[in-house]
């Protein structure tokens, strides 16, 4: 007798449809064969498999045992084919009926005695499922929480195979998961905050235009400036994450297995900070299975390169296509795959290799071809997709001293709320000022004679690209939606070209 059961496997972050074929055949020699790529660890699934059925009193047919993946030219991979191998295994020797497992997908991996452990990608799969039509999924009850979140699948989540079998037999002790989209509304807690800083005016509000537009900043300062401090606060201004920015994030976590042991939706804001003795891989994404790197895990946050020239430059310039599209391509033989990367990008660095360089109270004992070889490791056209330049200058001893507070992360965050809602309004889509268009350029920053002769002679005494042109009047959209203008001023384009001044002078 023949069963199917329908399971998935991750290809990056995306689900693929599998069916597992269990035939089992009256031989002389019982065994259990398993063919359809199967890796090491699916491999290894008879094993766990055989155990938890007799662990569980259940009965093991003393047959021949062959078990088919479909389709047979992807390799499946990770344990959590185990329950629908046992599923098809157990309806196979009549346990439950085969119509139990039509419209079903099943996916869980099995310890010996029987017990469901977590998986990742749990998202990924219930979305998949919506996708192709499948009424009921049934998972890990550790799982449930946030697949639960794809509309229009019953998700049912189990303990132990015993409950597995149960369900199909008819118990009503299962219900269907149910997400609670109230859950949503809770502002999550950073720890951290931008009243925590003392001084650094000026650069909390360059990090107040970048969050409200999406923009990327540089920031350059000697060593103990605060550099990092004002990073790590950046996500305490962001807005909350929206339902489906939520998904996201969770399904690139999930399917990275870096979601930990938490068993919803994640709601905080990413904040990554890789070191930058970190491989390509590690950055962009890549690996002999492809996964996700640090710009797809930053996406809908923060990512933070400190001491951004120790980094490879090939590392690098390959954040020149997500900083630029907000997704990142990775191509191998058999595959080609592409995550979501749209994150802001906050570099800090020194001014030269020693950190001196500009203090009065200290020299810099690093030459001039020096510095410059240091802060060349940056290329113009990485540069370029830069929007904020920044000066973080180190802290005068009455400014350490003082004891009045700095404004706090949450009423910056009310500033940055209102002006992402505006950005919405007019671009649609959740999109932000950074992700305009040339043509979208001209049509929503438009400027009056006064701005046109500003910008014509800008333009012309730093020399500035087509890019950082445009980057330019993006960033003046940005501090406009700030101050609550409908209109572009001069005001507003000065503030933006001061931000470009100290590379393009």
């Amino acid at each position: 007798m023949i069963a199917q059961a329908h399971s998935a496997t991750l290809l990056g972050i995306e689900a693929l449809p599998i069916v597992v074929e269990m035939d089992l055949v009256y031989a002389f020699k019982t065994d259990f064969i398993m063919v359809g790529l199967p890796d090491k660890a699916v491999e290894e699934s008879k094993e766990r498999v055989r155990s938890s059925i007799r662990n569980s009193n259940l009965d093991f047919p003393a047959k021949k045992l062959i078990c088919n993946l479909a389709p047979g030219d992807i390799r499946k991979e990770g344990p959590w084919l185990d329950l629908p191998i046992a599923a098809a295994l157990l309806a196979a020797n009549g346990v439950f009926p085969t119509s139990e497992l039509e419209g079903t997908l099943i996916l869980g991996e099995l310890g010996l005695d029987g017990v469901l452990r977590p998986i990742n990608g749990a998202v990924s799969v219930a979305l998949m499922a919506v996708e192709k039509g499948f009424k009921r999924l049934i998972l890990p009850a550790a799982n449930a929480p946030e697949a639960a979140v794809a509309p229009g699948v019953e998700v049912y989540g189990v303990t132990t195979l015993l409950d597995l079998v149960e369900l199909f037999n008819g118990s009503m002790m299962f219900q269907p998961f149910e997400f609670k989209e109230s859950d949503a509304a809770k502002l999550p807690e950073y720890g951290v905050d931008y009243s925590d800083v003392k001084g650094q005016r000026q650069a909390i509000r360059a990090l107040e235009i970048a969050a409200a537009g999406g923009h990327n900043v540089l920031m350059t300062g000697p060593p103990g400036s605060g550099k990092t401090m004002l990073a790590r606060r950046l996500p305490t201004i962001l807005p909350p994450l929206a339902l489906q920015e939520s998904i996201e994030v969770t399904r690139i976590f999930s399917a990275s297995g870096k979601k930990g042991a938490n068993q919803s939706l994640l709601w905080e804001r990413p904040f990554r900070s890789p070191h930058h003795s970190a491989s390509h891989a590690a950055i962009v994404g890549g690996g002999k299975n492809p996964k996700p790197g640090e710009v797809s895990m930053a996406h809908h946050g923060v990512l933070f390169l400190d001491e951004m020239p120790e980094f490879d430059r090939q590392v690098l310039e390959a954040l020149r296509q997500p900083l630029e599209d907000g997704v990142v391509t990775v191509s191998r033989v058999a595959s080609t795959m592409t995550f979501p990367a749209e994150c802001i990008l906050v570099g800090a660095m020194n001014p030269c290799p020693c950190g001196f360089k500009g203090l009065p109270e200290q020299k810099c004992v690093s030459s001039p071809a020096v510095c410059g070889k240091y802060t060349g490791k940056i290329s113009g056209p990485l540069m370029d997709r830069i929007d904020i330049h920044l000066e973080v200058p180190r802290l005068k001893p009455d400014e350490l001293m003082g004891s009045s507070p700095g404004e706090c992360s949450e009423s910056i965050r009310v500033r940055v709320l209102h002006a992402r809602e505006v950005q919405h309004v007019r671009l649609g889509n959740h999109r932000t000022n950074s992700k305009m268009g040339p043509r979208e350029i001209r049509e929503i920053v438009e400027l009056d004679k006064e701005c046109e002769d500003f910008m014509r002679m800008v333009s012309s005494r730093m020399n500035l690209s087509a890019r950082v042109f445009d980057r330019v009047l993006k960033v003046s959209r940005t501090i406009a939606d700030l101050a609550g203008s409908e209109q572009v001023v001069k005001n507003h384009i000065s503030e933006a070209v001061q931000y470009r001044d100290r590379v393009e002078a």
